[in-house]
């Protein structure tokens, strides 16, 4: 293998893979990307077992075809450090590759091709094509419910769900759920209900942007696989039953209370600030025309701030993890945000004013 390739050719798709690989790795060739050139395309493999993502280059010329793995992180920083538009010579030497550019020279370790793993494409299941912004829209409105690092480990994940002409993306964490849903022209035989990975799933919304271009989704028993500009993803899917979300979604609250987003934002992180470290617990005081937000702390600290909303119901008392709300507040478009109740001792809705295409449930905290 030996070739040449600029340095802004190379460094974006480097840049992307190498997120893959993580930096502490049962088998050594896993902490490797797999630089694989034929003709003059250039690809770039990263893996973690769990999630792959390959990307495509083109090269400026290509002396020997061939492929070989070179220690990610390292490539990645060589590259970064090289001035713009320098011209980047890559060969393997002696089970060595030897990057040049210039007047420098980096010899760097590399493991054979042949060790390296693939997911294999072992099921060929239902295949549709969405828009790179609507789906980009669906992940980054409930990415953040996300559990981490759960005992129930098919909430480490989010749930994408394909229904005839419709796209939907759920996450929680047990403690507060998101859900946004999208018309799409998409048909499909039967429903689907995937759970990717966390992993994969913020991978994959870094190869998205907001453009009407199309995304490729294959659809498998065990993989998902994207297909988006020169860059394939594949993720393995969490084998579990996502909980049932529609029973979550309080559809009996009947107190509505309207607020200016930004303004509720501020008030919420101000009071946060005295706040208990550990539990996150705000008290929320609503009555007409008005939202008091207190807060204490073990320290006998105490916060109160409040903000002018449009409510005329009862007055009433409850208690939530402040940083719950602010994410939602945070994830919001709008200027204003919808809070719909029915009593303290039940789960709060949060949306748009009037609906909209993702909704946010937040369950109350005893204080």
């Amino acid at each position: 293998m030996k070739f040449s390739i600029s340095r802004e050719a190379l460094l974006r798709p480097l840049t992307l893979v190498a997120g893959v690989v993580e930096r502490r790795q049962t088998l050594p060739v896993l902490a490797n990307v797999l630089i694989e050139v034929d003709g003059d395309q250039v690809a770039l493999t990263g893996t973690d077992l769990e999630v792959e993502l390959i990307g495509r280059t083109v090269a400026n010329a290509v002396e020997q075809q061939g492929a070989a793995t070179v220690p990610a992180r390292k490539l990645m920083d060589i590259c970064k450090s090289l001035p713009e538009q320098a011209d980047i010579q890559l060969a393997v030497e002696e089970s060595r590759v030897v990057l040049k550019s210039g007047r420098s020279s980096f010899t760097l370790a590399s493991l054979p091709a042949a060790e390296f793993p693939s997911i294999e494409d072992t099921d060929a299941g239902q295949e549709l094509s969405v828009p790179r912004g609507t789906l980009k829209r669906l992940i980054e409105s409930t990415a953040f419910a996300m559990a981490q690092q759960d005992v129930r480990y098919y909430l480490n994940g989010m749930l994408l769900e394909i229904q005839h002409n419709l796209l939907r993306t759920v996450a929680t964490d047990g403690h507060r759920l998101a859900m946004c849903s999208r018309d799409v022209d998409i048909n499909v035989a039967q429903p689907h209900k995937l759970i990717v990975p966390r992993k994969g799933v913020l991978e994959l919304v870094r190869l998205l942007d907001d453009s009407d271009e199309p995304v490729s989704l294959k659809l498998g028993a065990t993989h998902v696989r994207a297909h988006t500009g020169d860059f394939t993803f594949t993720s393995k899917l969490i084998d579990g039953k996502f909980p049932d979300y529609e029973r979550v979604v309080p559809r009996n609250g009947d107190k509505v209370m309207l607020a200016e987003r930004a303004e509720l934002r501020q008030v919420l992180s101000r009071t946060a600030i005295l706040s208990n470290e550990k539990y996150r617990g705000v008290r929320l005081y609503l009555e007409p025309g008005n939202l008091k937000v207190m807060a204490n702390n073990l320290e006998h600290e105490e916060a109160e701030a409040s903000v002018a909303v449009e409510y005329d119901g009862p007055a009433m008392e409850m208690g939530f993890n402040v940083g719950y709300l602010i994410d939602v507040m945070s994830i919001l478009g709008e200027d204003r945000v919808q809070m719909t109740l029915a009593d303290p001792n039940s789960s709060a809705l949060l949306e748009e004013p009037g609906g909209g295409d993702a909704l946010y449930v937040v369950m109350p905290m005893r204080l």
